[in-house]
């Protein structure tokens, strides 16, 4: 029969547990509230260092003295030419930019797939851009998170009988990387979830579900 530990140790097991405990659970209240404040603070930072290099040298940091005085300008500036492109010389102008633009070899395929990228997103031109499905990738059994983004061109379309869409399948957890597939529509299977708890997901490796907390 073996004998029981002393008093004292267990105490002292009990206490390193609840520490341990407490450590873990400060952690996950602390790092997430942390990574957002810098993250943020870092932006901040970025864009007024890039803005006061605008104003003359004599007038030093003008972010030093007005943190985030960089953020409302440049906010300002944007509106600004939203404001001028209503009128016909900021269309004139534009139009101007983007002729001037397409002339070069590399830069215009740069500009036109991002000009296509961000008007996709902001004016949400395509509505099967919020469409979350399940594909079988990268092989049959094997069921994956994949975000449909449109109808491939005419090209892809006319090489098979059956509809095709376009799918982004994301990468974990870093979804900013990831293939884009083509594959018959009735290959997928729709999920009734947002895109913003889709990528929770895959975020978190699949630890956070959205019937999860």
């Amino acid at each position: 029969m073996s004998a029981a530990p002393p008093p004292g140790e267990g105490r002292s097991a009990g206490m390193v547990a609840r520490l341990r405990a407490n450590f873990l659970a400060g952690l996950l209240v602390a790092a997430p509230i942390s990574l957002t404040v810098y993250i943020v603070w870092a932006l901040v930072g970025f864009v007024d260092t890039a803005v006061s290099a605008l104003f003359p040298a004599s007038w030093g940091p003008v972010s030093h003295y007005l943190p985030g005085i960089g953020v409302v300008l440049a906010a300002v500036a944007v509106t600004l030419v939203g404001a001028l492109t209503a009128n016909l010389a900021g269309r004139l102008l534009v139009a101007t930019s983007e002729a001037l633009l397409a002339r070069m070899p590399v830069v215009r395929s740069l500009y036109a797939a991002i000009k296509q990228v961000v008007h996709t997103v902001l004016a949400q031109k395509a509505n099967a851009f919020r469409e979350v499905a399940l594909v079988e990738y990268p092989r049959p059994g094997l069921w994956t998170v994949a975000f449909i983004t449109g109808t491939p061109c005419r090209e892809v379309r006319e090489g098979f009988e059956e509809e095709m869409v376009s799918i982004f399948v994301p990468t974990t957890p870093n979804p900013t990387s990831g293939f884009l597939l083509f594959v018959a529509r009735r290959e997928l299977r729709p999920l009734a979830i947002s895109v913003e708890d889709a990528l929770k997901m895959v975020v978190s490796t699949g630890i956070i579900t959205p019937e999860g907390p």
